[in-house]
Order: C-alpha cells, then structure tokens, then sequence
C-alpha cells in the first residue's frame, strides 16, 4: 500500500513540475501569437486608412 502512495504521489508531483514548466513556455507561444496578431490587424488597418484616404482625395 506503501508503495501504491508513493508511486502515486510522484506521478502527482511530476505532473504538476511538468506542468509548472510548460506554463511559460505557453505564455511564450501565447504572447508571440497575440503580437503576430497585432502586427497583421495594424497592418491591414493601416491600408483600409490609407486606401479611405486616396479615396477621398480623388
């Protein structure tokens, strides 16, 4: 019974290093996907903009 405990125990303890560990490299990913993002949105709202504008001065 002992040893079913402890297995159990460090299978818990990995699991939550593990997932300790994964968390930044998530947020990495995340915050790398949010700033491609804000690129491409900036980009193409900077060419809506100037393209209304050339509309507008012809």
């Amino acid at each position: 019974m002992d040893l079913l405990m402890s297995l159990m125990l460090v299978t818990v303890y990995r699991a939550d290093a593990l997932l300790m560990e994964s968390r930044q490299v998530i947020g990495l990913a995340a915050a790398f996907l949010a700033a491609m993002l804000a690129a491409q949105l900036g980009w193409h709202g900077t060419d809506r903009i100037l393209a209304w504008r050339q509309r507008s001065e012809d």
